[in-house]
């Protein structure tokens, strides 16, 4: 018994020789530059199904959250690093081994007369040899490596941070996915309405040239009326098969993310104009994006695995003791192997102190501490991109309103233009140019309103990603239910 207690208070007695680690200070302001004062807590704790309302983007972001690849392999990866830490804190405890064997012999007359010092006599009744057969049952403790200078805790508090940053790359990629078919589709809706009104345009303007014609045919119109109006078609035409390919290709993206094909049952599409979704997301303070952003986390969690990378290289230096221990029984008969004095035991300890080894243990803890440096880098740099991506995101909120504004504004100038012009070229006040600069602006801003409309949207979903959001774990299981 004083033997086992021995035993667990060496495995347990561990000193540990990583480095004191000072996790550094976030490198960016206390606040976001253009937040408000007294905004409520970050929009990491809405929910997707309440950033994006439209139903149909609901549907495609949990079929995406049970189908995209990527996702799939972000989720692997974390039973891979789960698995790895196993493997590293298993090597902590002792290992026993049973095994049990039969072994058949013979040993001819020769060796065995050698055995006992001479020859056997020859002639009739000489023995021909010995044959016999031999059970063996024994327990083993295979080389367990007592940890007396934490060589071994530190490999596996190493591992154990891994998988959890693994874990944080998983939610990570989540978030990623969910922004990212929400700025898929709303490309989709873009390129589908820009279509749409490429080819009421083109009808428009394909009756325009019709009346030009029809004009000079009747000697009311000049040729240059119905070359103006023919360059204008043909343009139309132009943006017409640009804008199938952008239909095309967007829906390409978009299925990709989802990782299979669209169902053909999917909610009727909303209006880009009338899309729901939350476009002033509160930002809270920029220590938040420490405990939303799982990147972040993620960042984090790797340096701490580098700082346990550094205790294990310096506990290399030191000797390291081992155990090879072995209980058994061995015995001519199967039915007397565990009677009698048929037990055998072995016990060698062994202690191994590095000497000379070309400075690789050197070079091993040198590389760990450079690639703790690295770490903290890598943490900092995380937390700056964060920063840069939530200042943006706050640009875009306090700006795109005003922009779209702006932007109604001069589309409705340039409808009542198109109005005015067409009266004063039928009153034959102005020529058949002006008329078509003014369909060509109207078109343009037309065009122009669509794409700040679905600016404005993907501004705000970049936001949410950037501030952490769609992580919540009951709206993760809803995606997920869902999307069955």
């Amino acid at each position: 018994m004083r033997k086992f207690a021995l035993l667990a208070l060496l495995m347990t007695g561990a000193c540990s020789m990583n480095p004191r680690l000072e996790v550094p200070a976030a490198p960016v302001p206390p606040t976001f530059a253009g937040a408000q004062d007294m905004e409520p807590p970050s929009a990491a704790a809405i929910g997707w199904r309440e950033m994006f309302g439209d139903a149909r983007l609901q549907r495609l972001i949990a079929l995406g959250l049970e189908n995209n690849r990527d996702l799939r392999v972000a989720t692997l990866n974390v039973e891979a690093a789960r698995s790895q830490f196993r493997v590293a804190r298993g090597a902590q405890f002792p290992q026993l081994d049973a095994n049990g064997s039969y072994t058949r012999q013979r040993t001819p007359s020769s060796t065995a007369a050698a055995g006992l010092g001479g020859a056997l006599p020859g002639g009739v009744g000489a023995p021909a040899g010995f044959e016999f057969g031999q059970f063996t049952a024994n327990a083993a403790l295979t080389s367990f490596e007592i940890d007396l200078f934490g060589r071994l805790r530190s490999q596996s508090q190493a591992a154990f941070e891994r998988y959890l940053g693994t874990e944080e790359g998983r939610r990570s990629a989540r978030i990623a996915l969910i922004a990212s078919i929400a700025d898929a589709y709303l490309n989709e809706r873009l390129a589908t309405e820009q279509l749409a009104l490429t080819e009421h345009t083109l009808a428009d303007w394909n009756s325009s040239l019709d009346i030009a014609r029809r004009l000079r045919e009747a000697r009311q119109g000049s040729g240059l009326d119905v070359a103006q109006a023919e360059g204008q078609v043909r343009q139309a035409e132009a943006d017409l098969a640009g804008g199938r390919r952008a239909v095309a290709e967007a829906g390409n993206a978009l299925q990709l993310l989802v990782g299979a094909p669209l169902p053909a049952d999917l909610p009727a599409p909303a209006d880009l104009m009338a899309m729901d979704m939350l476009t002033h997301l509160p930002v809270g303070l920029s220590s938040d994006l420490l405990t939303n952003r799982p990147d972040i986390r993620q960042a984090e969690r790797e340096l701490r695995a580098s700082n346990a990378d550094v205790g294990a290289a310096r506990a290399a230096f030191f000797p390291r003791i081992s155990l090879t221990g072995l209980f058994g029984f061995t015995s001519l008969a199967f039915d007397k192997l565990f009677k009698g004095d048929n037990h055998n035991w072995s016990f060698t300890p062994s202690i191994t102190q590095p000497i000379f080894n070309g400075g690789s243990l050197r070079g091993s803890l040198k590389l760990a501490e450079v690639r703790t440096s690295i770490a903290v880098a890598q943490y900092e740099q995380a937390i700056q991109v964060a920063f840069r991506e939530v200042s943006d995101g706050i640009a875009g909120r306090e700006t795109f309103g005003m922009q779209l504004a702006s932007q109604r504004q001069a589309l409705d100038a340039a409808r009542k233009r198109v109005s005015l012009s067409t009266l004063r070229y039928k009153a034959g006040l102005d020529g058949r140019l002006d008329l078509l600069d003014a369909q060509r602006t109207e078109y343009a801003a037309r065009q122009a309103m669509l794409n700040l409309r679905r600016q404005e949207l993907s501004s705000a979903a970049g936001l949410y990603r950037a501030l952490g959001g769609g992580d919540a774990a009951a709206e993760i299981e809803a995606a997920v239910s869902a999307g069955k």
